[in-house]
């Protein structure tokens, strides 16, 4: 071994210890008489002595250490006279007897440190450097430390751990595949997994009852924070079981890693909602509940009175912002363009102070009597002081609106706090969703999801008002995680097919072999699959996952390190009866 101990176990109990430690230069600092280096590893950082007066000679050669060349010391454990607490090892340091140069290093593109003068594109192509870094380095041990738990607990449960494969069958529904061409099939492709989906159902026909992986997924769709076209999901399956029976193991699973990773713990059963409670009194599926703030609706109240904006619009709400009734004008108005951006899309904001002695200022008072705005008050559900924000128009819309403002509001007074977690479920998705562009509807989570028991007999005959036996763990207003109970009937699962318009030749085709495994006893099952990254983002207090992945790819989904996708040779290309077509 290179090393007896590593930068980041020693302190005082190991005075007088002699040690041999191994680890990269992080700075060193030459005083004249002594040279001091901060030498680092994985585990840490100790710092190095060397003394002038005691060897001349190995003092010279530490002076000629560079950043980041690779070393290793031996010497004596002594305690520092000037002690560093915000150091592990900052009580003690190592007076040098013996140094070895292991390998020299070039002065790195940017300095491995917390506060990096590295941008993020610069960091990502020295990706290897950047993960030296503490933050970043800690980063992965957090993924490491959370993949641990998620296996402690699944195996604690009775959970088997399958591999599903990685080259398989392209599907439609969902995102774009990524797809690798057959060399020994030409004209023919692998598609790489956006999930294991129909894989896993197969091993609950096979009757591993309880299946889970943290697998590897691929989406070729546009990236943000949460999104890369390569990542990881907690994916999980159950047989003979109900919602509610899926709900309290993985909200088991939940409370686990909060506790084990975060040391937060949760009373009693986490909150539901409907996916309609969600959306008419948040604006969105998955809303963030570490504070109120309800959306309320205003159209009949506020109709009738001569204001066209208010009596032309198909929706109108509200939200009241707490303690607000003293924003100035030039707060108001920054609201107002924040709702007008075109991501967001409103037309105008109408604002309702509600002073702290009972008074109220509306920007609509030409059209509304005092009687009037305290009728809004309390439809609103206001108290003094507060601000009413109100927006109108195409109810989706609007309700899309109101909940980033909403949000607006709640980064703005401070009420989201990365340190509290609220978790909830949302349930009774719509099944279906249509698109007027291609005139059919689509499945709003997969076509294998089962409709809510109740809502069966509208299959054929009202489609669009079916429910989803489906669910998604949401937690600050990120979707964790989301899945269903499970189509296991062949019969119902041609009428989904038929429903979202495949003809029986093309569900034949395309997902003939469920439908074969299914003649075969599939026993009544359903899963879940959480988004493994966003967990562990999550637990890091972040909102991008990028950070959480050891070799990323940056927004444009280009991994600038390794200088990919890139093209490929004429001969391979050959091989695979590929011809690349450029565009005129």
């Amino acid at each position: 071994m290179y090393r007896t101990n590593t930068c980041g176990e020693l302190n005082l109990n190991d005075a007088g210890k002699e040690v041999t430690l191994c680890g990269w230069v992080q700075k060193s600092r030459d005083l004249g008489g002594m040279t001091f280096v901060d030498l680092r590893d994985r585990y840490g950082i100790t710092q190095l002595v060397f003394n002038m007066e005691s060897n001349s000679e190995l003092c010279e050669k530490a002076r000629k250490l560079g950043r980041e060349f690779v070393i290793q010391a031996k010497g004596k454990v002594r305690e520092r006279s000037n002690k560093n607490p915000k150091l592990g090892t900052g009580d003690i340091e190592i007076e040098v007897i013996e140094l070895n140069v292991l390998n020299r290093s070039e002065l790195p593109p940017f300095t491995i440190e917390e506060d990096t003068d590295g941008g993020e594109e610069l960091r990502m192509k020295y990706r290897y450097l950047d993960l030296r870094r503490a933050g970043v380095k800690n980063n992965i041990l957090l993924r490491h430390k959370v993949a641990r738990e998620v296996r402690n607990y699944m195996d604690s449960i009775g959970f088997v751990e399958v591999e599903t494969p990685v080259l398989i069958k392209s599907t439609p529904e969902g995102a774009r595949d990524f797809v690798v061409p057959s060399r020994m099939q030409p004209g023919t492709f692998y598609a790489l997994p956006q999930s294991p989906q129909t894989l896993k159902q197969l091993l609950m026909v096979a009757g591993f009852d309880r299946y889970y992986q943290i697998v590897k997924c691929f989406r070729d769709e546009d990236l943000r924070a949460d999104r890369q076209p390569e990542f990881s999901q907690i994916d999980c399956e159950m047989s003979f079981v109900e919602r509610d029976d899926i709900l309290n193991t993985f909200e088991g699973l939940a409370k686990h890693l909060f506790k084990q990773v975060k040391g937060v713990g949760f009373n009693g059963p986490f909150q539901r909602l409907t996916y309609q409670e969600a959306m008419e009194n948040y604006g969105n599926d998955k809303p963030d509940l570490r504070f109120e703030m309800k959306i309320t609706e205003l159209t009949d109240v506020v109709r009738g009175k001569g204001f066209a904006v208010f009596d032309n619009s198909q929706y109108t709400g509200a939200i009241a912002a707490s303690g607000c009734a003293d924003y100035s004008r030039k707060q108001l108005d920054e609201l107002t363009d924040f709702v007008k951006r075109p991501q967001i899309g409103a037309k105008g904001l109408v604002w309702l102070k509600y002073g702290t002695d009972g008074s109220l200022k509306s920007s609509a008072d030409k059209f509304y009597s005092g009687d009037d705005l305290a009728k809004w008050v309390e439809a609103a559900k206001a108290s003094q002081g507060d601000l009413i924000l109100i927006l109108s128009g195409n109810k989706r819309q609007t309700l899309t609106a109101l909940s980033e403002l909403r949000l607006e509001m709640g980064n703005r007074l401070n009420l989201r706090t990365k340190d509290r977690f609220v978790p909830l479920w949302v349930i009774d998705f719509p099944l279906l969703e249509w698109d007027d562009e291609t005139s059919r509807f689509y499945a709003m989570h997969h076509p294998f999801t089962s409709p809510h028991p109740a809502d069966i007999n509208l299959m054929e005959t009202d489609p669009g008002k079916v429910r989803a036996n489906a669910y998604d763990l949401v937690i600050n207003g990120v979707e964790i995680g989301g899945g269903s109970v499970r189509i296991h009937d062949a019969s119902i699962q041609k009428l989904m097919f038929r429903v979202l318009g495949f003809t029986e030749s093309e569900a034949e085709e395309q997902f003939g072999f469920l439908l074969n495994a299914f003649k075969y006893g599939a026993p009544p099952h359903g899963g879940i699959a959480f988004g493994f990254d966003r967990w562990v983002a999550m637990f890091g207090g972040q909102d991008s996952i990028r950070d959480f992945i050891a070799f990323p790819k940056n927004n444009s989904g280009r991994d600038v390190m390794l200088d990919t996708p890139s093209g490929i040779s004429n001969k391979q290309l050959d091989e695979l009866k590929l011809i690349i077509r450029k565009e005129s």
